[in-house]
C-alpha cells in the first residue's frame, strides 16, 4: 500500500496561509447594526458617552444575548424636519434597524403636529426604501402644554407606525418623564439612571424588531 506523503514544514505553512486567505464572515459583518436617529436624548446631552442611550441600550441588548452594535445619530435640538434633512447620511447603509426617536423639540416649539407627522412619514418611507427596518419611538406629552395639542401630537406616532406597518414604542420616556430623581436639573433630559430605565424598557422591543421580517 502506498503511504501518504507527510507535508514538509514549508508545505504546512503554505497550506495554513491558503486556508487563512479563504474569506469567512467576520464578527463585525455578522453583528446587526442599530442606528438611533434622534435628538438630545439620543445624543446623551449632559452625560458621558458611556452613559448615553446608545451605549446603555447596547449594554442591555448584551444582557439579552444580542451582539448588536448600537450607533448613535442624535443631534441636540433636532426636530423631525432636521432628522428628515439628514436621514440619508446619518443612517449609514450597513444599518439593520433604525430607531427613530424624534419629536420632542417639535413639541417644545409648538410645531403643528401635521407637519411633524409628515416629516416622520417621509423619514420612515426613506428608510424602508433602503431596506432598513424601523422602530418608531413615540412620546406622551404632558397635559400642561394643552390637552388638545397634547392629544393631537401623541396621535401622530401610532398613525405613522400603522401607515407603514412598523413597530411602535409608544413612549420613549416611559417611567422617566416627570420623575425628578431620574432627570437632570433642567427637568427635560434624563440622568444616567433615567437613561438606564429607558434602555431597559426599549431593549426587548428593539430585539423583537430586529427579528421581524
Amino acid at each position: 500500500m502506498r503511504e501518504t506523503p507527510i507535508p514538509s514544514p514549508t508545505r504546512r505553512i503554505l497550506l495554513a496561509g491558503a486556508l487563512a486567505a479563504i474569506p469567512l464572515p467576520s464578527l463585525a459583518q455578522a453583528r446587526p447594526v442599530i442606528t438611533m436617529l434622534g435628538d438630545s436624548i439620543t445624543a446623551g446631552f449632559g452625560l458621558p458617552a458611556s452613559a448615553a442611550l446608545p451605549a446603555q441600550l447596547q449594554a442591555q441588548l448584551r444582557r439579552l444575548g444580542s451582539a448588536a452594535l448600537v450607533r448613535g445619530a442624535g443631534v441636540s435640538g433636532d426636530t423631525t424636519a432636521g432628522g428628515l434633512a439628514r436621514v440619508d447620511f446619518s443612517v449609514q447603509r450597513d444599518t439593520t434597524l433604525c430607531v427613530v426617536a424624534l419629536g420632542g423639540n417639535d413639541l417644545l416649539q409648538g410645531i403643528d403636529p401635521r407637519r411633524s407627522q409628515a416629516n416622520l412619514d417621509k423619514i420612515v418611507a426613506r428608510l424602508k426604501a433602503r431596506k432598513i427596518k424601523v422602530l418608531l419611538a413615540g412620546l406622551n406629552p404632558p397635559t400642561v402644554i394643552g390637552r388638545g395639542y397634547a392629544r393631537e401630537f401623541q396621535a401622530i406616532f401610532p398613525a405613522v407606525a400603522k401607515a407603514h406597518r412598523v413597530p411602535l414604542y409608544p413612549n420613549l420616556l416611559a417611567g422617566v418623564g416627570q420623575t425628578p430623581r431620574l432627570n437632570q436639573r433642567d427637568g427635560f433630559h434624563p440622568n444616567s439612571q433615567g437613561v438606564t430605565v429607558i434602555a431597559r424598557g426599549l431593549a426587548p422591543v428593539v430585539l423583537k424588531a430586529l427579528g421581524r421580517g
